[in-house]
């Protein structure tokens, strides 16, 4: 059965105008038909190949999170950082890790999780007491003058967190706090 209308159309896939004789028809030719649905064909397969990529890079990720103890590899790619911020963050007690041997550090899936519950915030640390340059020793003068090594001072500077200033090929330390340790 055919029909006699001639409908004004636009192609779906060229975009030029053609005379159609259904009121459903899509293309002005088998060719535009054929390349269309090429190109539908060809993005199902991209969004498929795209949706299988994404469940490939994040199946790694939720089998860490199914696991209750992880390596610190394993907690560096869960917080997406590298190996060695992670080292960091185990030493300065951010997060709890158990070593069970050389190499065998664990961490707790309970402790990344308090990591994001409370977070820690940064705490201002305590202002230091600022000294004058004319109330310090050089490095070198408190060598002389109280005939210890470079050795022994640097220890005993970080020991007692005494403060230094730098001021261009010098360092001063404060003189109150070198008399009363070294007399």
């Amino acid at each position: 059965m055919s029909s006699n209308i001639k409908v004004q159309r636009i192609c779906q896939h060229c975009g030029m105008e053609f005379t159609a004789r259904t009121t459903v028809t899509k293309y002005c030719s088998d060719k535009c038909s054929k390349a269309a649905y090429k190109a539908r064909i060809r993005a199902e397969k991209v969004q498929k190949s795209n949706v299988e990529t994404l469940q490939v890079k994040t199946k790694p990720i939720e089998e860490l999170k199914a696991k209750e103890f992880l390596t610190v590899q394993e907690v560096a790619r869960l917080l997406n950082c590298s190996v060695r911020t992670t080292y960091y963050y185990i030493k300065t007690g951010k997060i709890r890790a158990v070593n069970l041997g050389q190499r065998l550090t664990r961490v707790k899936r309970s402790e990344i999780d308090k990591l994001f519950e409370h977070p820690q915030l940064e705490q201002p640390k305590p202002k230091t007491k600022q000294f004058d340059i004319s109330d310090c020793y050089t490095i070198s003068e408190v060598m002389e003058k109280y005939s210890i090594s470079r050795t022994a001072l640097q220890h005993l500077i970080k020991r007692e967190n005494i403060p230094k200033i730098n001021k261009g090929w010098y360092v001063f330390v404060p003189k109150t706090i070198i008399e009363r340790l070294l007399t």
